[in-house]
């Protein structure tokens, strides 16, 4: 089945340049036609993921990022000029599944779409429910649960496939290098800033039902789910 990428780029020419690439290779290419309904866009498309520019005419790409949001979770890739580490910061805390800066090299987006794809939708293909102590993480739905409370986070993408890792092994340290390998298919696209924001946000994400406490920092090593296998 041929899959879907929605483009938000307002450069006439980046935009065209990249849909012929992706064409090329077998995608579905739907470029954005109002500026002033990205969201409502997106939702109509339905596409498989959506790469967005952050600086956009009317609302900037965090804006249109934090409306897809409330209703999807479809991986979204930032496309953007400013490559400074607050920018990073703000895309990965909003709910982005990965940033690349302009220049484009269309062999690196390339990659990274693929990368992307088959890390979503392989792993909600195979992947079911994951018990670790008090809390279940749900892979299939981007969800995970308290037990005791009776209370459940929803997930994006990246954050599920983060802690499918550490739930597989309860106790055992995840390496860093382990997890960038896993999410972005290659050390040479990612780098450990971007893994310690998303692990930021995920701490903070899941501090409702208490997560954060038993999700540790193994200094020089990597992360651990600090809870009994079986508990």
């Amino acid at each position: 089945m041929t899959q879907t990428i929605f483009l938000v780029e307002d450069e006439p020419t980046i935009a065209a340049t990249i849909s012929h690439y992706l064409a090329q290779w077998g995608y579905t290419v739907k470029a954005v036609q109002d500026f002033n309904h990205v969201d409502a866009e997106v939702a109509a498309a339905a596409p498989n993921l959506v790469l967005m520019d952050i600086r956009l005419p009317f609302f900037n790409g965090f804006h249109w990022l934090e409306c897809i949001r409330r209703t999807s979770k479809v991986p979204v890739m930032f496309l953007t000029s400013v490559s400074d580490d607050m920018n990073l910061v703000m895309a990965m805390n909003m709910g982005a599944d990965d940033f690349l800066t302009k220049p484009i090299e269309l062999p690196v987006l390339l990659a990274k779409i693929q990368g992307l794809l088959r890390r979503t939708y392989e792993y909600q293909q195979q992947d079911g429910r994951y018990p670790a102590g008090q809390f279940e993480l749900a892979a299939l739905d981007n969800r995970v649960t308290s037990i005791p409370l009776a209370q459940s986070i929803d997930l994006t993408p990246t954050e599920t496939r983060i802690l499918r890792m550490l739930f597989a092994s309860p106790g055992a340290v995840v390496s860093r290098e382990d997890i960038i390998a896993k999410l972005w298919a290659s050390d040479a696209f990612i780098d450990q800033n971007t893994l310690a924001v998303t692990m930021t946000r995920l701490r903070q994400k899941v501090a409702p039902i208490a997560l954060d406490q038993v999700i540790q920092t193994v200094r020089g090593a990597g992360y651990r789910l600090a809870v009994q296998p079986n508990a």
